[in-house]
């Protein structure tokens, strides 16, 4: 009678661990579906943005080689906003995407939970009974049996019970261990979505500096097409200039030698020949290479305004590494870093010239002073336009370098 009272217990034991078992499958099942779902939806719609951007980006290639006139640039700058809009767009999806697996996978986490509690708590009573059963030897269930049929249904009975125990303890390291698994599923899923949202402040800055790379251009243009012709005319007859500079083709004349720190000339105040405004234009030549004056100029708080603002943080690099004074007196302004700049990445300079071959400052003073001691060259170019560049060259002294400044007199 015991015997049949203990068998039916644990008949109606598992038939509740089955139903526990199945509503949590159940319930895992039906979040995935739900998740496959939004995931097929989603990704219908970011296949739908990729085509459109790809499309518009083909069309950005083909205005890189028309941008010969104010239409065809304005366009180029519309387009690029598109495509910033629509990369937005793609991911502001991918962090409702995101968000949604994170609550999805807390609701697992939450169910997990629940079932690893449920688990948990059967196996303490069940080691509980175990333990209890291990106290009773052979001995006790021997001299406890009144017959033969009596013990081995007993001796049955611990063992079976004794194996629901391992089982019990297999399925608890089992849910634990999925538990632990979507804990840290989730985990990469808040860094992706980290991720995402710098990603998408990012993308809102580029948008911004589109919008307002194109309300300059056309309060420098005065939306006018000949006003474009006339700055795009300026550029390539500066840029051409500079070339024949550097490679010696200036009208030039050896002017005296020069200490370090010592005043050689002023920057031209206002507009000058191929420049609209007052600047020092600078470039270190080491033998027959142009490379970069940060590499040399030492460490100086600068004010950055070679972005889409001064201080945005989008603009070029302005930090000095090296040892050199630099050729205008502290504070000191910079309008255009050194190779692919912002200016040339976002504005219709980018049309002339890939790279800009030195770096653009002001100052609050237009002296110019040597970097080295050295030998001075005075000279001039005169190309297209018939305006003459003015620069001077100063070869260093016990070096091979050969730095260079222009619109100066």
């Amino acid at each position: 009678m015991v015997l049949h009272i203990v068998k039916k217990t644990c008949t109606i034991y598992e038939m509740l661990k089955h139903i526990i078992c199945i509503t949590i499958i159940v319930l895992l099942l039906f979040t995935q579906v739900s998740s496959v779902w939004a995931e097929e939806i989603i990704e219908a719609n970011e296949s739908e943005l990729k085509e459109q951007i790809q499309e518009y980006e083909a069309k950005i290639k083909d205005l890189q080689v028309e941008k010969n006139s104010l239409s065809n640039q304005i366009e180029y700058i519309d387009t690029q906003t598109r495509i910033t809009n629509l990369r937005i767009t793609e991911t502001a999806q991918k962090i409702d995407e995101v968000e949604t697996e994170i609550n999805v996978l807390g609701e697992r986490i939450s169910n997990l939970d629940s079932s690893l509690d449920t688990l948990t708590s059967v196996l303490l009573e069940r080691i509980v009974a175990g333990y209890k059963i291990r106290q009773v030897s052979f001995l006790d269930i021997l001299l406890d049996s009144s017959n033969v049929s009596s013990l081995v249904n007993r001796a049955t009975y611990y063992r079976l019970a004794r194996d629901q125990n391992k089982k019990n303890l297999v399925q608890v390291v089992s849910a634990k261990s999925n538990f632990e698994e979507q804990q840290l599923l989730r985990e990469r899923k808040k860094e992706d979505l980290d991720k995402l949202q710098k990603a998408l402040d990012k993308q809102n800055e580029q948008l911004l500096i589109q919008e307002n790379t194109k309300q300059k251009l056309l309060e420098d243009t005065q939306n006018d097409e000949q006003k474009y012709q006339s700055l795009l005319q300026q550029l390539r007859a500066e840029y051409a200039a500079i070339q024949q500079i550097l490679s010696g083709s200036g009208d030039e004349s050896i002017a005296k030698s020069v200490k370090k720190g010592e005043t050689i000339a002023t920057v031209i105040p206002g507009a000058s020949c191929n420049s609209s405004g007052s600047h020092l234009h600078f470039i270190v030549q080491d033998g027959s290479s142009v490379v970069n004056p940060l590499t040399y100029l030492k460490r100086i708080a600068i004010n950055n305004c070679s972005g889409s603002s001064c201080g945005s943080g989008d603009g070029d690099n302005a930090e000095g590494t090296g040892s050199w004074d630099w050729p205008l007196t502290e504070p000191i302004t910079l309008s255009q870093g050194y190779g692919r700049t912002w200016t040339v990445r976002n504005t219709y300079v980018g049309s002339i010239y890939n790279s800009h071959n030195g770096i653009d400052i002001t100052s609050s003073s237009l002296n110019v002073t040597a970097i080295s001691d050295g030998e001075m060259t005075k000279g001039s170019y005169t190309g297209t336009g018939g305006c003459a560049l003015p620069y001077l060259k100063l070869k260093h002294a016990d070096s091979n370098f050969t730095t260079f400044y222009l619109h100066v007199q």
